[in-house]
């Protein structure tokens, strides 16, 4: 009888890694199909996002000394 427990335990415990593997399998092909980006992607692109704004705001800043010092000299 406890042989008996133990094969079936064992039985079981193949099934679920077998519709873990076709689950999972499932899941990637899914989201294959939805054309995600991965994490890694997501953070390079948000990095070069805050880069672009921060150079954009010290030109900004450039651009206003400058006008400031130009408009300056006129009447």
């Amino acid at each position: 009888m406890s042989r008996l427990i133990t094969d079936a335990a064992g039985l079981a415990e193949g099934a679920r890694r077998e519709v873990e593997t076709i689950v999972r399998a499932q899941f990637e092909r899914l989201l294959a199909g939805m054309d995600v980006v991965s994490r890694e992607e997501f953070e390079a692109v948000k990095e070069m996002a805050a880069k672009a704004r921060s150079e954009n705001d010290a030109l900004g800043s450039r651009i206003a000394a400058l006008e400031a010092k130009l408009g300056g000299g006129q009447p």
